[in-house]
């Protein structure tokens, strides 16, 4: 199994024909998948494997397997926005299961994001701790959004017990997962 530090603006696969960075500009290993996805414009852990059953135990909501997610969102947001969050919301697709979420500060392992996000002065950010335990179409962007806290930026730091474990952007490296 390969651990990998997804940066900002890699595409979850290993082919592009429109020319964009891909999984292949990182990682020469032939034959794995990614359990799960993460968009072109959120970064960190991604879990590469060719094991169906570890690729399932880490993605079916009914495996129950946390992720944890870091999101640095525009303002600052509320106690009620907050519980709504945790009780779970209803967006187009249908009610999101509950999730779990916490303000905290901005983590000391988060790196330089290039190109930085884009900031305005008069509206403050906020770093939110969220851990989900479905992975629907952009989740956690339309969560944020839904409760009036847009995402600037999303990293995930975990699924289960496996972690990004000090991995710099860019870097992936090959683990034992039992």
């Amino acid at each position: 199994m390969i651990i990998f530090n997804k940066p900002f603006d890699v595409l979850v696969q290993f082919t592009d024909d429109s020319g964009r960075k891909t999984l292949k500009d990182y990682i020469p290993i032939p034959d794995i998948y990614a359990a799960g996805r993460l968009d072109r414009d959120s970064e960190g852990l991604l879990v590469l494997t060719n094991d169906g059953q570890l690729q399932a135990k880490l993605t079916q909501p009914s495996k129950k397997t946390g992720k944890i997610y870091y999101a640095q969102v525009e303002g600052i947001p509320t106690a009620t926005a907050l519980a709504q969050f945790r009780e779970g919301l209803t967006l187009k697709d249908g009610k999101t299961l509950p999730a779990y979420i916490e303000i905290v500060e901005q983590p000391s392992w988060v790196w330089e994001r290039v190109p930085p996000i884009r900031e305005r002065q008069s509206i403050p950010v906020t770093w939110v701790k969220i851990t989900l335990f479905e992975g629907k179409n952009r989740q956690v962007r339309r969560m944020t959004a839904h409760i009036g806290y847009p995402t600037l930026r999303l990293i995930r730091f975990s699924m289960g017990d496996i972690t990004l474990d000090n991995l710099s952007s860019g870097e992936w490296k090959e683990i034992n997962f039992v």
